[in-house]
């Protein structure tokens, strides 16, 4: 799948907010939002009124841009979603939270989503006993994701521990920092999502 290969603090410039996507650096003073709170290239200070579509449009790729996934995948997601039963967006916000990169990020194990997809890439941990690496991997109630034995010296996940100690985990996981395991308890749900999406626009862009 292709991915964004650029700077990725242009990509927080572009939506005009902190998407987070470098861990500890958006939390510091060297956060590109912070310091250049306009969009990039030579006419980034100059933002003009967007269109419905316009909006539709930004809010979808902001939401790509949170998760990092790509469009083809994004769409699959959402008929997915379609499929469900219940409210398609929040189904959508659902399924891309149940990714395991996500997991792994949300526990705690990653200092970003983008790293965490990295360490998973790289067969850094067991689900339910069983290694995977394949970071789109959707989790269910029940699994347990653990740092697989012979990585348990990973420099960079103990740095991410000793860094997310305390930090907290949302409701529908359970961490075990000192076992390096984590638990999928049931599925997000919509109130613990803590991203600034709306998703109701993403449903109403692909409803066109």
């Amino acid at each position: 799948m292709a991915r964004y290969k650029d700077e990725q603090c242009r990509i927080c410039r572009r939506e005009g907010q902190k998407l987070f996507l470098k861990g500890s650096r958006c939390y510091s003073d060297k956060c590109s939002v912070a310091r250049r709170n306009y969009g990039p290239g030579d006419h980034g200070q100059k933002r003009s009124k967007l269109s419905e579509y316009g909006t539709q449009l930004r809010e979808k790729q902001k939401t790509k841009s949170f998760y990092g996934v790509g469009e083809k995948q994004f769409r699959k997601y959402f008929e997915m979603a379609s499929n469900k039963k219940g409210i398609t967006g929040e189904n959508l916000l659902q399924l891309l939270e149940s990714r395991l990169d996500n997991v792994v990020y949300r526990l705690g194990f990653g200092s970003s989503r983008a790293q965490a997809r990295q360490l998973v890439n790289h067969a850094q941990f067991d689900v339910n006993g069983q290694k995977v690496d394949i970071p789109s991997y959707l989790v269910k109630p029940g699994d347990i994701i653990t740092v697989r034995e012979i990585k348990k010296d990973n420099k960079t996940i103990k740095e991410n521990i000793e860094l997310n100690a305390a930090r907290p985990v949302p409701g529908w996981l359970e961490r075990d920092f000192e076992n390096l395991t984590g638990k999928v308890v049931r599925l997000a749900e919509r109130e613990e999502i803590d991203l600034p999406v709306e998703e109701h626009l993403i449903v109403e862009l692909y409803s066109k």
